[in-house]
């Protein structure tokens, strides 16, 4: 039996997945608002209880809101804040009495789609996470790819190839840089470029549904954030040239990205063919989850 457990800011989610892949519960509880021991406390209680429930023993593998330090185990670049600084591998490990494994929640929901997921069967699979920020994961032969910096799949912080009729300065990243690709296509950054140029105030589900029902002013601004999404992944493609990309995040539920993001890839692809799938995910919103238990794989 392997259980996933999906740290986030506001709940906690335990999972328990069969051999086969088949769920056999789940449950989950509201986070403790930066306490960190309240937080080891309330994990440590969805494995025993899951465990007691179910009647057996099962592998733990968490997804987290940030990273592991490779040079000193401690969480680090976690919005999660309390988790910053902290050993949390070790303490969890000490606590459940067993080994962990523990990953960015954006390489486990590439995990997910790559095992059992939109991506299945792919040799190579990068999930993309388009929401409050910007984020991914790469997952290589059923294997998450974490890289010498534990950085791997991080394409948010690179800069956005600049695009034909782009003009005006490059938006601040809370990064420090300017012009990262999370400063142009997160949720936020698609509300900021319609308020830029049209005054008004909506934010990407509003700006989503008006060009449904025919606004030609949304439906410049999505064209506006397809392009640039267009330049940001052909060149993760010239890079690692995956079979599948997966979209997560609120915004990979716009149906439109699906129709229109081959077109806006192919022209920046260093290709004569472009193949590569963009798929929605097959899990959604349980990928973090499921990917968390799948990192014992």
């Amino acid at each position: 039996m392997r259980l996933g457990i999906d740290l986030g800011g506001t709940k906690i989610e335990i999972i328990a997945l069969a051999a086969d892949g088949r769920e056999l519960l789940r449950r989950r509880v509201a986070t403790p608002q930066g306490d960190y021991r309240a937080t080891l406390a309330a994990i440590g209680r969805l494995v025993e209880n899951a465990e007691n429930e179910l009647g057996q023993r099962g592998s733990v593998g968490l997804a987290i809101p940030g990273a592991e330090s490779l040079a000193t185990g401690l969480i680090k670049n976690a919005n999660s804040t309390c988790l910053i600084g902290q050993p949390l591998r070790q303490d969890l490990q000490t606590l459940l009495g067993r080994e962990i494994r523990l990953a960015n929640d954006a390489n486990c929901f590439a995990l997910s789609e790559a095992i059992d997921g939109s991506g299945r069967g792919a040799n190579i699979v990068f999930g993309v996470i388009l929401g409050t920020g910007v984020g991914g994961g790469i997952v290589v032969h059923g294997q998450v790819l974490t890289g010498a910096n534990a950085i791997a799949g991080e394409w948010g912080h690179n800069p956005l190839p600049p695009g034909e009729g782009e003009s005006g300065p490059a938006p601040d990243c809370y990064c420090g840089r300017r012009g990262c690709v999370e400063a142009w296509l997160s949720g936020p950054a698609m509300a900021r470029d319609h308020l830029a140029n049209t005054g008004e105030a909506l934010n990407a589900i509003e700006i989503e549904t008006r060009a449904n029902a025919g606004d030609a002013a949304c439906s410049a601004t999505l064209a506006r954030y397809e392009a640039r999404l267009g330049r940001a992944l052909a060149g993760l493609i010239n890079i690692l040239d995956p079979d599948v990309i997966v979209l997560g995040g609120g915004l990979s539920k716009m149906q439109r990205l699906y129709r229109n993001l081959p077109a806006a890839c192919g022209p920046h692809v260093f290709s004569d063919v472009f193949y590569t799938k963009i798929l929605p995910p097959t899990h959604g919103d349980s990928s973090g989850v499921r990917g968390a238990a799948w990192l014992w794989n």
